[in-house]
């Protein structure tokens, strides 16, 4: 990109620069720091210069937006067309409590929803299962059946908003579940539009909500593909997760690596079972976590879609839109403080910025108040306020990939995609993700990362405001979210009375039917639909497939 001549009158300047000026400068006033690394102990230079992203070509690293390789962005015209989509991430208690919160954020500005669910939903336990006690409500929404999910979407016109579901485990049945609900609104399937997060490898790897083995897992996930592009063609059928890695203590670096790694495998499983990549690929999408490194999140973003784009070639796919890495970002819940719960908003303001600034289709900002409670209605509308301010005040969505041509940007970009690579490879030696899994290296990875962050905090070498500078001892004056006491006897009541008016011979059948589809090889998908629609309950559903698949016991690592 640069003129050789001028490149080297470049470096001599640069070296003549930081032997003349900055050496001398430092002598005087020594740098703040012994050294600057970023989240994933990158060395971070002084100064960047064309030099150090003169190897990189033009069309084949970079390009323009919505063309290949996508790095500047997937759409051409990006924030210019349309905004992202505000999804806040919502859900406790009854699904009565929710449907509420829900209606709230959508009269506020929310242009998409986003359901959290419960653990006991997560692990697929119905809330009257003697393993869901006590934890009723208290992580996410309890949806043990069809019915509750009528509850939640009553009023709501889901053929018009999209919806996110953070589900994996049992995420065929809770879509069936949806599914249901649409179809016996009169909605069709091909009206609704919306995302499972349905990724198991994750969950294997920093989560730790599964439930089946991985095989079994893994047939599901390729079951809701195919099902999914024939039947449901607006639905994103996986949100592949870097997120919970993230959140599990990993770099940057490692949750770009994984995140991609993972969803390289789940097409490598689609295509064994003779899926065509461009009818599936389409539908494929993405979540990342947006961490308190500004410029090192914004280039993690850019090298993702550069990797995925060549990565999807390399396996066949032909179509643009399969080439597309289309992703949901959420900002960092570890990163959030209950020592003066205010400052979070001022967190979440900049990692939500880093995100847009590195080409995001939605997005969640956190509320002030998670690291005590889940979010209260006016902590959840400030929040949303945050990407309001951000997409109708800064001006920062008025060009493509404003910060695009940056030295310290296009190089941060390069050496992430770079060292991406190099995780591939060792996962490639270890003989593929699932046994890279079963061998424990991911978790380890994480492991060693989470313990070095903390470590840098406990000692200074990093800074986290009110947690180890600046704290103060005051008293917590925002308002904490309470929820109603009697929704667990409430949602216990309405399993009862469920089970015992509906038609349990039917149920029975339903459930028969699927026991006999997953002791061979037809996609499940519409036999936990017949299951769904005649209101055979989560825990009842995975129950089934429990007996068939069995229950997957993580290894012990040392």
């Amino acid at each position: 990109m640069y003129d050789k001549k001028e490149l080297d009158n470049i470096k001599r300047k640069k070296v003549e620069w930081n032997k003349e000026c900055y050496s001398q400068h430092v002598k005087n006033r020594a740098e703040r720091k012994k050294k600057f690394n970023n989240l994933s102990s990158l060395k971070i230079e002084n100064i960047y210069t064309p030099d150090d992203v003169a190897h990189l070509d033009y069309d084949k690293h970079l390009g323009f937006p919505g063309i290949y390789p996508f790095l500047r962005g997937i759409h051409p015209t990006m924030y210019r067309g349309r905004l992202w989509t505000m999804r806040q991430f919502s859900g406790f208690g009854s699904a009565e409590e929710t449907n509420k919160r829900y209606k709230y954020l959508l009269e506020h500005g929310e242009t998409g929803l986003s359901v959290a669910f419960d653990y006991p939903t997560l692990y697929g336990y119905d809330t009257d299962q003697p393993l869901s006690r006590g934890e009723f409500g208290k992580c996410g929404v309890a949806i043990s059946s069809l019915k509750d999910m009528e509850i939640l979407f009553n009023g709501i016109s889901i053929d018009e908003v999209t919806t996110s579901m953070t589900i994996n485990g049992p995420a065929a049945i809770v879509w069936a579940f949806y599914m249901a609900n649409a179809e016996n609104r009169g909605i069709s399937k091909q009206s609704i539009g919306g995302t499972i997060q349905n990724d198991i490898l994750k969950e294997y790897i920093a989560q730790k909500s599964f439930i089946f083995p991985p095989e079994p897992s893994m047939r599901l996930i390729v079951d809701t593909f195919e099902y999914g592009f024939k039947e449901v063609p607006r639905w994103n059928t996986i949100s592949i997760s870097g997120y919970h890695i993230r959140e599990a203590g990993s770099t940057a670096i490692q949750e770009l690596a994984f995140t991609l790694g993972d969803g390289l495998e789940y097409v490598r499983w689609a295509i064994k079972r003779g899926l065509k990549i461009d009818d599936f690929a389409q539908r494929l999408s993405f979540f990342f976590n947006a961490h308190n490194d500004f410029f090192e999140e914004i280039a993690k973003y850019r090298a993702a879609r550069r990797i995925w784009s060549q990565e999807m070639r390399n396996l066949g796919a032909k179509k643009d839109r399969s080439l597309y890495m289309r992703f949901h970002t959420q900002t960092a819940g570890c990163t959030l403080t209950a020592q003066q719960p205010e400052i979070n908003i001022a967190r979440v303001t900049m990692q939500a910025l880093s995100s847009i600034l590195g080409g995001t289709q939605s997005l969640h900002t956190n509320s002030m108040d998670e690291a005590l409670a889940l979010p209260s209605a006016k902590a959840a509308r400030i929040a949303l306020r945050t990407q309001q301010v951000i997409a109708e005040e800064s001006g920062v969505t008025d060009t493509v990939d404003p910060l695009g041509g940056s030295y310290y940007i296009e190089w941060l970009t390069d050496k992430m995609v770079e060292e991406t690579y190099k995780y591939f490879d060792k996962v490639e030696k270890l003989g593929g993700v699932i046994p890279a899994i079963e061998k424990g290296f991911f978790q380890r990875e994480i492991a060693e990362s989470s313990y070095k962050y903390q470590k840098e905090i406990d000692e200074k070498e990093r800074i986290m405001v009110g947690v180890n500078k600046y704290q103060m001892d005051e008293p917590i004056e925002i308002p904490i979210l309470k929820m109603d006491e009697k929704g667990e006897e409430r949602q216990i009541n309405r399993l009862k009375k469920l089970r015992k008016n509906r038609n349990n011979s039917k149920v029975d059948r339903n459930l028969s039917n699927l026991r006999k589809a997953a002791d061979g090889d037809k996609n499940l998908m519409p036999f936990i639909l017949e299951c769904v629609h005649s209101y055979a309950t989560l825990g009842e559903t995975c129950d089934i497939l429990r007996e068939v698949f069995g229950e997957y016991t993580e290894p012990a690592i040392y």
